[in-house]
């Protein structure tokens, strides 16, 4: 459990620091430019079944980062690959953070039909997902 703890705090850090997708709807990008002090994060690692091909992957990638262009409720999103040198990752190969300004935003997103649209293509691929919701703290 602790190992797990740990590994998920490396991979949320290195995510921070990874590829980055702007978003390209207004609130999001004015989320960037302000930084509210108080908002919702769900984080979202994946691990995925062994022959899931690269283009696949890159697939599941390109459904993920899109939407924010059709779900307004998100505030912020990035996402990037592991490329931690620790091995702790656990199989983990892919971290999204989503940003929300409220928990009423991420009731709008969860049940989404552009969410679930995209929940139906990774779910054959998916070995494993961790999700996380927090508040975030300065």
């Amino acid at each position: 459990m602790r190992r797990a703890a740990l590994a998920l705090g490396v991979l949320v850090f290195l995510a921070s620091g990874c590829a980055q997708q702007p978003c390209s709807n207004t609130r999001c990008l004015m989320a960037k430019q302000t930084r509210a002090k108080k908002a919702l994060r769900h984080v979202v690692l994946f691990a995925f079944k062994a022959g899931t091909t690269d283009e696949q992957a890159r697939q599941i990638e390109d459904a993920f980062r899109a939407l924010p262009g059709k779900i307004d409720v998100i505030m912020d999103f990035e996402w990037g690959r592991d490329v931690s040198v620790e091995n702790l990752a656990q199989g983990y190969t892919h971290c999204f953070f989503v940003t929300f300004a409220d928990e009423k935003g991420r009731e709008t997103y969860l049940p989404h039909p552009e969410h679930k649209k995209f929940v139906d293509l990774i779910g054959p691929h998916l070995d494993k997902v961790l999700v996380i919701d927090y508040w975030a703290q300065e």
